[in-house]
């Protein structure tokens, strides 16, 4: 191969090496910015490397029941929760006068927040989105599918672990008993189940992924 032919083909690989790396970049900017919505607001109390105690603030969730393996579960749950969000509701807000009121005749679109949570409910998963802080019970609308129920969850306190990785079973039996553990070393008490919190896409890469294992704990600590 020649000198000139030697040259022709370094590029040929830089290009692509540039190409990949703007790939990853598009793929990077495109889940950080579909994810900069809503979060559920807390505080945190105590952090020891990736363990933090969190104080969260009472909010509203919309929840469905299904059974599968924690991946199915996830999938099945999350498209209905989805469709009531996008407008398969009933709008039931009651809005103090202002110009404009609007209406859309499908219902009432209702903004995406994070995380998306799951836990285990006898055998079957309970897949929540949380609602928006804006919306309370009384005035967020009723779901048309009867699979959806609406909950109010007070204030609690809760240990967290944040792990990057796949959405598997596997993951979450690992950062779950290694959250566990922590909980007992520090001399906490589990009040609850666990809650698996995904709070990216599903197209976004395995390594940029946010996911937690959120346990509620007391008593409280100072």
């Amino acid at each position: 191969m020649g000198e000139d032919a030697c040259k022709l083909w370094d590029k040929v690989i830089m290009i692509r090496i540039v190409c990949i790396i703007l790939s990853v970049a598009v793929i990077f900017i495109g889940a950080t910015n579909a994810m900069a919505i809503e979060e559920a607001k807390y505080k945190v109390a105590r952090k020891d490397d990736k363990f933090e105690i969190r104080d969260y603030a009472p909010h509203v969730l919309a929840e469905t029941v299904v059974e599968g393996d924690i991946k199915q579960a996830g999938s099945m749950a999350f498209n209905r929760l989805f469709r009531y969000i996008s407008g398969d509701n009933r709008s039931q807000n009651k809005v103090a006068m202002t110009a404009p009121v609007s209406q859309e005749p499908r219902g009432e679109k209702i903004e995406m927040t994070a995380p998306v949570g799951q836990r285990p409910v006898q055998g079957q998963w309970a897949v929540s989105f949380m609602m928006p802080v804006s919306y309370t019970l009384e005035t967020l609308p009723e779901p048309e599918d009867p699979k959806i129920s609406l909950r109010q969850v007070p204030a609690r306190r809760m240990a967290a672990v944040r792990y990057t990785g796949f959405w598997s079973e596997k993951n979450y039996q690992r950062y779950k008993k290694k959250l566990e553990s922590w909980i007992q070393e520090e001399g906490l008490t589990i009040i609850g189940a666990p809650v698996w919190a995904r709070y990216n896409p599903p197209f976004t890469l395995w390594f940029l992924r946010r996911n937690e294992i959120l346990i509620p704990v007391g008593p409280n600590i100072d």
